[in-house]
């Protein structure tokens, strides 16, 4: 018979608070410090990293920090795995190396990474442990919605832009690097897989990728290159994911203002889906070489009224076409102009040369006027930036510096 083990009262309450403390107690996540020997070697190797870059000083990083512990308990608990989703912090005053390879200009930027790579949009959702949690649980759903049945793809939303990979199965290389590319674009694209029996009729020269452009009338393309090369893969698909005109909104306009780009913009009724395609060919046909030094964008007339009051237009006046280079706004001269080759490419060119500040303060440059005309300085005042006021405010973040622009 095997002797019993009596414990006192005291000493049994004690363990029987150890007990539910330890069944009670949450999953408590560590926030990993990065530096310059581990952040390739855990970044690389985390499916979804959320790196805080902050400074011990700044106010906003201090009310951040007890939130993303929070929420990094959260998901902890959701995905317990180490290398499912990691919450890590760069100290940037002790770290300023790895500040300026990712080009952090204020504080605190969170920066999302998968499998070490750096996804162009950070996060700039609201800073609660619930917002937070929420993006990242996003981030782990599938990206890939899959097709049951081809006549599906009849009925596609076209008024987005759909990538759709027909494979022979789901485990096969061809599909991994699918996957990995959906999982960086599809914020701006729609993917959409189909597998085996549903994709032969799609496979008659093997897997094959297919875009599907917004619209009824554009034809599809289909990629040419290796499926198992992910660079060839993914410039291919980012090409024709993320357009040369984008469109602006409230939403995304923080992000277009810090590239710190100026902007061309046509401002245009949601409707007119012709002015916008003039544009659109006209940017290609004319500036694709300044893609480099400026932002080219469309603006709905109705949304984004109050730059166009501030160059003295309404909506009955679109589509109009403007600059704005985050100190002035310039108004290009009448939308049909847009097609007199070469017109559209010297208000950029004026622009970077400085002749579109000159002429606001000064008048027409001595060289446009005609031959013994008497030149005359007209003082003027250019219309002040618009969406300068759609950059990341001081009352969110610690701006490093300020940007010196045209």
């Amino acid at each position: 018979m095997i002797p019993g083990i009596f414990l006192s009262l005291p000493d049994l309450r004690c363990s029987l608070l150890l007990l539910v403390t330890w069944v009670f107690t949450p999953v408590t996540a560590e926030i990993i410090s990065l530096d310059t020997e581990n952040i390739d070697d855990i970044l690389n190797n985390a499916d979804v990293a959320l790196v805080n870059f902050y400074a011990d000083w700044c106010r906003f990083s201090q009310m951040l920090h007890p939130i993303f512990e929070e929420a990094s308990n959260v998901i902890k608990e959701e995905y317990p795995n180490a290398n499912q989703v990691v919450f890590a912090r760069v100290d940037c005053d002790q770290h300023s190396d790895i500040a300026q390879r990712y080009r952090i200009s204020k504080y605190p930027t969170l920066k999302l990474f998968r499998n070490g790579m750096m996804m162009k949009r950070e996060y700039r959702g609201q800073r609660s442990v619930k917002a937070l949690a929420d993006y990242i649980r996003q981030q782990k759903s599938d990206p890939i919605q899959e097709l049951h049945d081809l006549a599906e793809i009849t009925t596609p939303d076209r008024s987005k832009r759909n990538i759709i990979g027909y494979f022979e199965q789901k485990d096969s290389e061809n599909y991994r690097v699918f996957e990995r590319v959906a999982n960086i674009l599809h914020d701006d694209c729609a993917f959409l897989a189909a597998f085996g029996v549903v994709s032969k009729p799609e496979r008659y020269s093997g897997d094959n990728i297919v875009y599907k452009p917004p619209g009824h009338s554009a034809p599809d393309m289909v990629y040419l290159g290796s499926m198992t090369n992910f660079d060839g893969t993914y410039n291919w698909i980012q090409d024709k994911c993320v357009p040369l005109v984008r469109e602006i909104t409230f939403e995304n306009g923080e992000e277009l203002t810090e590239e710190g780009l100026p902007f061309l913009i046509l401002f245009h009724m949601k409707e007119d889906t012709e002015s916008l395609e003039i544009f659109q060919n006209e940017v290609a046909r004319q500036l694709i070489s300044e893609k480099g030094t400026i932002n080219f964008l469309h603006a709905d007339c109705d949304k984004f009224r109050h730059p166009l009051l501030h160059i003295q237009k309404t909506p009955a006046d679109c589509p109009v076409i403007a600059i704005d280079s985050f100190r002035h706004m310039y108004v290009f001269g009448d939308f049909r102009d847009v097609l007199i080759p070469g017109k559209l490419k010297q208000f950029v060119f004026d622009l970077h040369s400085g002749k579109l500040h000159r002429e606001f303060h000064h008048g027409p440059d001595p060289t446009d006027t005609a031959p013994g005309e008497e030149v005359q300085d007209v003082a003027s005042s250019p219309p002040e930036s618009s969406f300068q006021k759609l950059a990341p405010s001081e009352y969110r973040y610690t701006l490093l510096r300020d940007r010196d622009e045209l």
